[in-house]
């Protein structure tokens, strides 16, 4: 039977938890996720974990912060004044905000804490600075 190598497109399921077993992701209720290996589409341990997989395998693995979205960046946190956010809205510790860059792209935020003039947004990955553990299912290798 085949195993899964380097450029091989795939299809899996996956089910992504927190160190905390909080699950973030997962593709069981719907189709499985269909990737060709070694575009840069895939975080590092996730590609690195199909590898050798037979169809209908399923495994474990869990994936440390350095090969998932790396460590939480320090010059990713930015103050914005609250009087440059629009009135009416309510921001809490948190929530997500979407800023356009210069370029027309879309990048999202996360309100990282509230002062009395401003607020401190995180454009970090949300998962940066986490382990994470993924139960993987290799359906097919087309």
């Amino acid at each position: 039977m085949s195993k899964v190598k380097a450029d091989d497109l795939v299809r899996v399921h996956y089910t992504g938890k927190l160190s905390d077993g909080q699950v973030f992701d997962s593709s069981v209720n719907r189709e499985p996720l269909e990737v060709k290996l070694g575009q840069g589409s895939l975080i590092p341990g996730f590609e690195k974990g199909l590898i050798d997989m037979q169809p209908n395998e399923k495994k474990t693995i869990v994936i440390a912060k350095e090969e998932a979205y790396g460590e939480k960046r320090k010059e990713l946190f930015q103050s914005v004044k609250k009087s440059d956010l629009p009135e009416d809205l309510k921001v809490e510790v948190d929530m997500a905000l979407m800023a356009t860059n210069a370029d027309g792209s879309e990048k999202q935020l996360r309100v990282a804490e509230i002062k009395e003039d401003e607020i401190v947004v995180d454009a970090n990955h949300p998962l940066a600075g986490e382990d994470l553990t993924f139960e993987l299912e290799l359906v097919e290798i087309k």
